[in-house]
């Protein structure tokens, strides 16, 4: 999630308008800045993302954006400390933005911290599945792509995951081929496994292909199994040691595949049942 925010940094202000409207000042300029957030003891605190908005030369507003999969106390502690440093830091107001994936994750976030200061207790603003819209329409998922991926991130269990993932992917079809791989790639490694099934079912219809290294060995294992899904509904026989070495393919599809399949084993049809042939993919 905070790759996309390195890539557009006035997303963080995008995003914050969802928990806190009316907060972000006008601005003209996003900037990341250093997630470090030392002080001059040994501690050292470290943010996951730290953007600056700027109005000319001036820093209006800063925002500390972290994603926080679970509870954590230790957060208690170190919230506070990076709000202070780097208020003190940019002497401009700041702010606390926690991203979580999940709904019982995001209320964990959202509990308020006393500081032991009368009147000082701090509330994180919180970004869950419940404040991030769920993208469906593809021109909006074009307007603003990073956007679509969030909700893709956190809506993939909802009932309308599948139209969030295919508006996602109409939205990266405009960007930077190098760009929207990275953000498959991302997707990929988070969605949960129903959701990321479907999704490289999705991508191996796309005549763009997303060919990163974790996309493309997805991409591979989808065809594979499509392979031998259409092979057993034909009543074909594969032997475990052609079964192995068609499911370790990782490329997109290529004419040697059939090759291979033709040489490692006799295509002999098993004898036929009353029960038609279910495919799974």
């Amino acid at each position: 999630m905070l790759e996309l925010i390195q890539e557009r940094p006035s997303l963080a202000a995008d995003l914050l308008e969802f928990v806190q409207p009316g907060a972000v000042p006008a601005f003209s300029m996003a900037r990341v800045e250093s997630g470090d957030l030392k002080e001059h003891t040994p501690t050292e605190y470290r943010a996951d993302t730290v953007v600056s908005l700027h109005s000319g030369e001036r820093s209006v507003t800063a925002l500390i954006v972290e994603v926080q999969r679970g509870k954590d106390t230790n957060k208690h502690w170190s919230w506070p400390a990076y709000l202070a440093t780097l208020r003190a830091r940019l002497r401009c107001p700041v702010m606390l933005l926690v991203v979580s994936p999940s709904r019982q994750g995001a209320r964990w976030c959202g509990s308020p911290i006393p500081l032991g200061h009368p009147g000082l207790v701090l509330t994180p603003l919180v970004l869950g599945p419940d404040e991030v819209p769920v993208i469906i329409d593809p021109d909006q998922a074009q307007a603003n792509p990073e956007l679509s991926v969030l909700s893709a991130l956190l809506h993939s269990r909802d009932p309308e995951a599948e139209k969030v993932l295919a508006a996602m992917l109409d939205g990266l079809e405009h960007i930077e081929l190098e760009q929207a791989q990275g953000y498959i790639d991302e997707v990929l490694a988070i969605l949960p496994s129903v959701a990321r099934r479907l999704l490289e079912a999705m991508l191996s219809t796309r005549t763009r292909e997303y060919k990163s290294d974790y996309a493309r060995h997805y991409y591979g294992k989808g065809e594979a199994k499509m392979l031998l899904a259409v092979l057993s509904a034909r009543g074909i026989d594969v032997p475990d040691d052609a079964r192995a070495r068609i499911t370790a393919c990782t490329g997109p599809p290529r004419p040697s595949r059939s090759t291979i399949c033709s040489s490692e084993f006799s295509a002999s049809p098993r004898p036929s049942t009353d029960r038609a042939p279910v495919i799974s993919i």
